[in-house]
């Protein structure tokens, strides 16, 4: 008996330390960098200088591996606020922008972990002010995804990412409800961070 409850401890003690080293689950914290596209469908929109600023915003990313080389990721930040025209001459809105990609990592080189990925992103807009005209209130647009883990230990990694998501809004007068044309955002987001390996 006791050499059964020996083998017993034995063997959940090792099952412990398998399951810790296969934890399917990677949190990320990445600074952004957020390059509007800034495309108008209109020459009402390119006169007035409709055009949304460029800034730097935080970014935290929860990921599930399925198996070491496909994983879905769920990119997620606060709201932000983002000024329009020349120096938030013309308004300003938030946006929620969180983004759900599928991964596809090449873990069989040495010392970093490059990945690809393609998903969906959700756009909430709220608080436009933007007078005389109003935006969308939200927008989905695919993304697409290219970056590289470095491990510096079996659970820390340093990460580069860069990003390439489709956000557009129809702009509307109004006083009317008319529309006014198209603002294509369309950011490129390139980030650095720092990973962890539950």
């Amino acid at each position: 008996m006791k050499k059964i409850l020996i083998a017993a401890a034995v063997g959940m003690l090792v099952a412990g330390a398998v399951a810790a080293q296969e934890s399917p689950w990677l949190v990320r914290a990445r600074a952004v960098n957020l390059n509007m596209a800034n495309e108008v469908t209109t020459s009402t929109l390119s006169s007035l200088g409709v055009a949304v600023n460029d800034k730097t915003i935080g970014e935290v990313d929860v990921s599930y591996f399925f198996n070491k080389n496909v994983a879905a990721e769920l990119i997620l930040t606060l709201p932000q606020k983002q000024v329009v025209g020349p120096n938030g001459s013309i308004g300003s809105f938030k946006h929620l922008p969180p983004t759900l990609t599928l991964q596809y990592h090449f873990t069989d080189l040495k010392g970093y972990k490059p990945y690809v990925g393609a998903g969906i992103n959700y756009t909430k807009i709220t608080g436009d002010s933007i007078s005389p005209y109003n935006l969308d209130s939200q927008s989905f647009g695919m993304a697409f995804q290219a970056g590289v883990d470095v491990p510096l230990t079996k659970q820390v990694s340093l990460n580069f990412d860069v990003k390439k998501v489709y956000i557009r809004s129809d702009v509307y007068v109004s006083s009317t409800g008319a529309s006014a044309g198209t603002l294509k955002l369309d950011p490129v987001l390139v980030g650095v961070g720092v990973g962890y390996r539950f």
